[in-house]
């Protein structure tokens, strides 16, 4: 049986030419995130948007903020991971400064997932730091 254009033996191809399109036209954000999506996954990694409150779970992304906040008198550390679906704040208590915690690094976390004010957060997450963006 020989190849007929437009039948969709030219897979490879065209999927070339749609990915291509596909990147003219998404913006600089939607290709990060897209970016982040990949590298997460071949981390092992959940997507944060598909993470269950009070399951646990292992999330890898981008360091979008690092900032000291006090919960309860007591310092804390917050960073904002986002992995290109949501973000996730990430809360080491009792910490001032982690070396390496920065905002642009990438990170793979692990621990239970809550929400607080909407948003999820992980306390004390165990980590590693995945080199920089």
């Amino acid at each position: 049986m020989e190849d007929v254009p437009g039948t969709g033996d030219e897979d490879s191809g065209s999927r070339g030419l749609r990915g291509f399109l596909r990147r003219l036209t998404s913006s600089k954000a939607e290709l990060e995130a897209q970016e982040l999506q990949k590298t997460s996954g071949s981390e092992g990694a959940t997507p944060i948007k598909a993470c269950a409150t009070r399951r646990r779970a292992c999330v890898a992304g981008t360091l979008r903020t690092v900032t000291l906040r006090p919960r309860g008198g007591a310092p804390a550390l917050e960073a904002e991971l986002y992995d290109g679906s949501d973000v996730i704040d990430l809360v080491w208590l009792g910490r001032r400064r982690i070396a390496g915690i920065e905002p642009g690094r990438l990170v793979r976390a692990e621990g239970l997932v809550s929400v607080q004010d909407g948003r999820k957060v992980m306390f004390n997450p165990r980590y590693e730091l995945r080199g920089s963006a």
